[in-house]
């Protein structure tokens, strides 16, 4: 008979739940995963982060071959996409991360239950799959149920016409036209998919800028590039609407008292994303939530019910799977009587398009709101010699530093390889590192990463390799 008695239940299997209880079960916890999908992985690993990337890079492949391929001196000839087949190996890519992961799960001998976790009460842990339903209980139950796309009230999802990223990862067409509703990161990232491919990709944002999150600077030169790989942007632009005329769709778009027309096959609605808690018998369990739908977590990830955590999306806070995967050690860490602690104030933040967008820590306009006094350096990959070698010369790095103490306050890169290039900037906040020891650090030659260090002696005015 299955054991229904466990020391820590995690409900949700994404990146936040599975390595939880993966650490919990290093921990010496007995545990149990409860995951309402086929497979484990969550969003990230099955609709969302994974899949998108896997897009991504099969489409540069492709976007390059045919763009820069001559000026390399290989001929290639004709150039042509079978969609099925990249869908394959996207597909590919995903089965064999989630064999991973159950493999991991069970080599620590985490017990894993199929279906639908409620809470009853007690420590104890409805799991209901089909007609079937069974009890299992702990002391300790970690909630780790993610989040969904979130609808706009006259957008909403048909999954054919009007769809959020778990459809547009799957097109079994590249739509002719396609309006994407938000210039955020999924926006960007799969408006650069299907603009590769062929598709006339339109983003509506209703903020002055793409990319919101990161500096102007940063986000304006990003839509310069994204300008000129042919997606048209229209910023300071709200969605008011959608019509059909004669068989054909139309979004309608209202910029500076105007509304225009944009015509699509595929409406992409990127405007967020909300905590998934539907049916996790939350009041009935007494944990309280926020007006907008999230647990409310006290010091430790304890909600407001006994024995109950909550970690990732379903939590406020920033929706990043590393954000979730920190805080699933963190949380099993202190149920085991153990240290475990998020450094908030770090947390990278990546945009996985061509160039990338990464940033970490105090934008210069979030410094200068708080009233701190900063000094800013900047490089060009126009100046770095990899760059050149590699065809990566768009984009530039900004350090933002303390201007009295020269401690590193935030860092944002627009390079490509960004998300792998801004590593080295955590590392040296997470010990409150200056400018100073970045430039100081010595990096290989030639390499992108250079590029950081000068970055960091142009705080100080000192850059060897621009003026």
């Amino acid at each position: 008979m299955a054991e229904t008695e466990f020391d820590l239940i995690v409900i949700g299997s994404g990146p936040g739940g599975y390595v939880c209880a993966i650490r919990a079960a290093q921990l010496g916890l007995k545990t149990a995963l409860v995951e309402k999908d086929a497979n484990l992985g969550g969003t990230c690993m099955n609709v969302g982060c994974i899949p998108s990337k896997a897009l991504l890079h099969s489409t540069e492949i492709y976007h390059q071959t045919v763009a820069t391929a001559k000026s390399h001196g290989i001929e290639t000839g004709p150039v042509t996409i079978d969609l099925g087949r990249l869908m394959e190996k996207k597909d590919g890519v995903v089965n064999r991360l989630q064999k991973g992961v159950e493999a991991l799960v069970k080599g620590r001998k985490i017990a894993i239950f199929k279906g639908f976790g409620r809470l009853t009460g007690s420590g104890a842990v409805e799991v209901k799959s089909g007609n079937d339903s069974r009890i299992i209980k702990a002391d300790n139950i970690v909630l780790a149920t993610g989040s969904k796309a979130a609808e706009l009230p006259f957008l909403k999802f048909d999954g054919k016409t009007v769809v959020s990223s778990d459809q547009a990862i799957a097109f079994d067409e590249v739509p002719s036209k396609l309006v994407v509703v938000g210039g955020g990161a999924i926006g960007l990232e799969l408006g650069s998919v299907w603009s590769r491919l062929g598709s006339e990709v339109s983003i509506v944002e209703f903020l002055p800028n793409i990319a919101p999150t990161f500096d102007p600077d940063v986000s304006k030169r990003a839509m310069h590039y994204f300008k000129k790989q042919r997606m048209s942007i229209h910023t300071s632009a709200k969605v008011t609407g959608l019509d059909k005329k004669d068989g054909r769709i139309f979004v309608q778009v209202e910029k500076k008292g105007t509304t225009s027309d944009f015509e699509a096959d595929k409406v992409l609605v990127c405007v967020g994303r909300k905590p998934f808690n539907e049916g996790l018998g939350l009041k009935e369990a007494g944990v309280e939530t926020t007006s907008h739908g999230f647990i409310k977590t006290e010091k430790g990830f304890r909600t407001s019910a006994s024995g109950i955590f909550a970690i990732g999306d379903t939590t406020e806070g920033p929706m990043l799977a590393h954000k979730a995967e920190e805080e699933g050690v963190a949380v099993a860490e202190i149920i085991s009587g153990h240290h475990g602690e998020v450094n908030y104030k770090i947390i990278p933040n990546v945009i996985y398009t061509d160039p990338e967008i990464a940033g970490v820590g105090l934008t210069e306009t979030q410094a200068k709101d708080e009233g701190l006094a900063v000094k800013v350096g900047k490089f060009p990959f126009s100046a770095n010699g990899r760059a050149i070698a590699s065809d990566a010369q768009d984009g530039f790095v900004k350090v933002l530093a303390d201007a009295k103490t020269d401690r590193v306050l935030g860092v944002q890169i627009l390079a490509k390889n960004a998300s792998e290039l801004i590593a080295a900037a955590v590392a040296h906040m997470e010990y409150g590192g200056s400018a100073e020891d970045i430039a100081r650090t010595i990096h290989a030659h030639p390499t992108l990463s250079e590029a950081l260090k000068e970055a960091a002696l142009a705080v100080d005015k000192a850059s060897i390799h621009s003026l």
